[in-house]
């Protein structure tokens, strides 16, 4: 429905807890028949004589679901659908008809009517009718309900979460922000990390300043001092002009160091000064004061990196003034429809329908991408849609719970779904079914993969894998 339509609250009987529903006939009989069968099951039901009364009543009571015949005098049936749908265009509407109107009863499902049931309506049959609309009410109300929690998300920018997990993120985030403290983002991939640091940015008194981000493992390591600290003129080849490196331009503002893990050796002591005096010293220049808030993330684990000395334990404990552990998608399951709603809006597709059986599957999906993965997931379904609704066939292959199928030999050893799938997340999962197929045993697992211990334990720390 149209974003400007105000979806109304639905009438629920006090008693029962179903919806309200207005039955239209001048069959009086029928009417009857159909009245008593609704009572029965639970629901409060309004009548109408005729087309007129049955609008008019409807005008007043707002209910969510009406029934009425085709073939009445005065106002006919399709014209009651149109000016239901014109007060209320989110009500849904079944229409009786006899036998030989079908065709009409055709014209009206393409009017927006929901269902259509052909004379003598049987009791079964009305009330699976009735009860496939009051699914789908359910589905509308949960919708408004999630619109209605989108709404007030709007404290901390993008963020999106109901879960308890993410309120008290929320919660270290709204207390840390006006600081000049450091912080230090933990995660696995796709959790939201950059998302976090913009946030952090701009609910402090920084926010009118740059924010500068930076990803400290997209960048060789040769060029990466110049890159966060500048350089000058003739400092080495090809240095043809003085630049400004990243805190430089974060200054009076806030840099974000992503995957600060994999910093090399040689540029922690650097940093650790920058954090400590304030103070950078761009390649072949002169020490500058620089104002930048630095907050920086890892998908590692920083403290095993410690242990191994891998990482400066003064850097870090220098970066990890506050520690925000973002949870992964599957830890907080509950915020999955709100994320979903969340994606849908800014893709376009706000009003777009998802069937309960589809939502469920992306309930039991562990999503190893987390986020990043279900946004990918529904910019996909956007594009391929098949319907009016989003049903379990247009989910990617590994939701659904099509596992990547083995190949004969010569061929590969996985066949990749067609629409592709992400490095990272594939070897996540060969190094997580490795682990559990060796019932995690470290070295059996790196012969299975066929590669050395230590790069196994890289690759634990790089996708914060650990034993259950």
């Amino acid at each position: 429905m149209a974003n400007s339509v105000k979806i109304h609250e639905v009438k629920i009987h006090e008693r029962s807890g179903k919806p309200t529903i207005l039955v239209i006939d001048d069959d009086a009989s029928l009417r009857r028949v159909t009245e008593y069968n609704l009572e029965q099951a639970g629901y409060r039901v309004l009548t109408a004589v005729d087309g007129r009364a049955g609008v008019q009543l409807f005008r007043e009571e707002r209910p969510p679901l009406v029934i009425t015949d085709l073939q009445m005098p005065g106002l006919s049936g399709l014209e009651v659908l149109e000016q239901v749908k014109a007060v209320l265009p989110e009500t849904l509407v079944i229409v009786i008809t006899a036998y030989g109107t079908i065709e009409q009863a055709v014209a009206a499902m393409k009017k927006g009517a929901h269902d259509f049931l052909t004379k003598p309506v049987s009791r079964d049959a009305l009330l699976l009718a009735v009860d496939k609309a009051c699914r789908l009410l359910g589905l509308q109300e949960e919708n408004r309900r999630l619109r209605e929690q989108l709404g007030h998300q709007v404290e901390f920018g993008n963020l999106v979460g109901n879960s308890d997990v993410m309120h008290q993120v929320m919660e270290i985030v709204r207390r840390a922000a006006p600081s000049d403290a450091t912080v230090l983002l933990t995660g696995e991939s796709g959790t939201g990390k950059e998302l976090i640091a913009r946030a952090i940015h701009h609910a402090s008194d920084r926010r009118n300043a740059p924010f500068v981000a930076v990803n400290c493992a997209a960048i060789p390591a040769e060029l990466l001092e110049s890159e966060l600290f500048g350089h000058v003129r003739g400092a080495f080849t090809g240095a043809v002009s003085d630049r400004a490196g990243k805190f430089e331009r974060a200054d009076g503002g806030t840099l974000f160091l992503d995957e600060v893990g994999e910093l090399p050796a040689n540029l922690q002591p650097k940093l650790l000064r920058a954090l400590q005096e304030h103070e950078i010293e761009p390649v072949g220049g002169r020490p500058k004061r620089i104002d930048a808030r630095v907050v920086a993330a890892t998908n590692r684990d920083l403290e095993a990196a410690l242990a191994s000395g891998a990482f400066r334990e003064d850097l870090y404990y220098r970066l990890a003034v506050i520690t925000v552990a973002l949870p992964p998608l599957r830890a907080r399951r509950e915020d999955i429809p709100l994320l979903l709603r969340h994606f849908l809006a800014k893709h376009g597709s706000a009003d777009q329908e998802v069937a309960p059986a589809a939502l469920q599957k992306l309930l039991d999906y562990d999503w190893p991408g987390n986020v990043r993965e279900l946004e990918n997931a529904v910019q996909r379904m956007i594009v391929l849609r098949r319907g009016d609704r989003f049903e379990v066939d247009d989910l990617p292959d590994k939701i659904r719970g099509l596992a990547l199928a083995a190949t004969p030999a010569g061929s590969g050893v996985v066949q990749l779904p067609a629409d592709g799938y992400p490095l990272e997340v594939l070897e996540r999962e060969v190094v997580l079914q490795a682990l559990e197929r060796n019932h995690w045993n470290q070295t059996r697992a790196a012969a299975f993969l066929r590669i050395p211990r230590h790069v196994l334990l890289y690759r634990m720390e790089k996708y914060g894998i650990q034993k259950p």
